[in-house]
């Protein structure tokens, strides 16, 4: 990819973001992708002259491209407390999280004019775009794509419902493993404990949270939450402003699947009945809460960089350098939010009104 992105300013800080895209597509796994891309990533960018500040910012917010980027964990649990399909959810977040992808290589590219102490001048080192090289390409992105059209092709085409394309993208990875030659019974046990491990903690979460608004509602907490926002006289965009800002709060302490489950079936209903599209409330909650993984003092994605970062890499380089991106994030929670037609649209094209 670095050498796809050479001819261009910042081309290898552009190709790590392609690649988290890329991963996030094919995982869906913020953890997953933020520790390959450190691996395989921070060593090169280090090597490069870019700053540690700025080679961790931008693993660590490519990283978590995945909770936007279908076949988001973030969307799939969304969907059904927000009670808009998920086939929809993953539609709806297509767009967004392209824009994310344009807003972080477009600032990697600017900063190569304004910011060289971070990110070093451009090389003019032409890539050889020869038959080898092709050939490189293509064996690096078909295995990705081949799992992305296993996941979602499936989904978006009608031939398998969410579940079900988790599975086959499930058989997909088994498969490519195969080919790669890494599968072993070994692997296939931890793959598998992990994932049961998983599974029982958002269970677990989830009847909590469940309890939780059970007896929330059945004190009228919800009547009374109601009553206080009427009584606040709020229009309909300062509502959406004030839970924004609520959710970007929370993020810095709470994780995702407690957020999810514990206050958006108090919130969301309350937005709808302002009117607003609940798919396009959704994407804009899933924006927002993907900053939950990259703002200190608990950003997830922080600590699995750090975890194999090199030992010249402090924490603080982390903080410093992910800051422009959060920025950026909420640059882009702001676009979709004038433009509630980015999450809405290709849902309605595919699958109508």
């Amino acid at each position: 990819m670095e050498e796809l992105f050479r001819n261009v300013r910042g081309g290898l800080g552009i190709s790590v973001v392609m690649v988290g895209a890329l991963l996030g597509a094919s995982t869906g796994i913020v953890g997953a992708t933020v520790v390959t891309m450190g691996l395989m990533s921070l060593p090169t960018m280090l090597k490069h002259n870019y700053s540690k500040s700025f080679a961790c910012g931008t693993i660590a917010a490519s990283g978590t491209l995945g909770q936007i980027i279908p076949p988001s964990v973030v969307l799939l649990l969304l969907g059904p407390v927000m009670e808009v399909p998920i086939g929809d959810m993953f539609m709806g977040g297509v767009i967004p999280g392209l824009l994310l992808v344009l807003l972080y290589c477009l600032f990697i590219y600017l900063s190569t004019y304004f910011g060289t102490r971070h990110v070093p001048a451009a090389q003019e080192k032409g890539a050889t775009f020869d038959a080898a090289f092709l050939n490189r390409i293509f064996r690096a992105l078909l295995p990705p794509l081949f799992l992305i059209l296993a996941v979602l092709g499936t989904i978006f085409a009608g031939v398998a419902t969410p579940t079900e394309s988790g599975a086959m993208g499930a058989m997909g990875a088994v498969l490519l493993t195969i080919m790669n030659k890494k599968f072993s019974l070994k692997m296939l046990h931890d793959v598998s404990k992990g994932t049961i491990q998983m599974t029982c903690m958002v269970f677990i979460i989830i009847m909590g949270a469940s309890c939780f608004a059970l007896v929330f509602r059945g004190l009228h907490g919800d009547d009374m939450l109601r009553t206080f926002i009427d009584n606040m006289h709020l229009s309909g965009w300062q509502l959406v402003t004030m839970v924004m800002i609520f959710i970007f709060i929370l993020g810095f302490f709470l994780d995702f699947i407690e957020i999810t489950y514990i206050h958006i079936p108090i919130i969301a209903p309350i937005v709808v009945d302002y009117g607003f599209d609940p798919l396009w409330f959704g994407i804009m909650f899933a924006v927002n809460l993907q900053t939950s993984f990259m703002t200190p003092p608990f950003g997830p994605s922080l600590f699995y960089l750090k975890g194999v970062c090199p030992p010249e890499v402090q924490t603080m380089d982390l903080y410093k350098g992910i800051i422009p991106f959060v920025v950026i994030q909420i640059i882009g929670l702001a676009i979709i939010g004038f433009w509630p037609g980015l999450a809405t649209w290709l849902p309605k094209m595919v699958y109508g009104n």
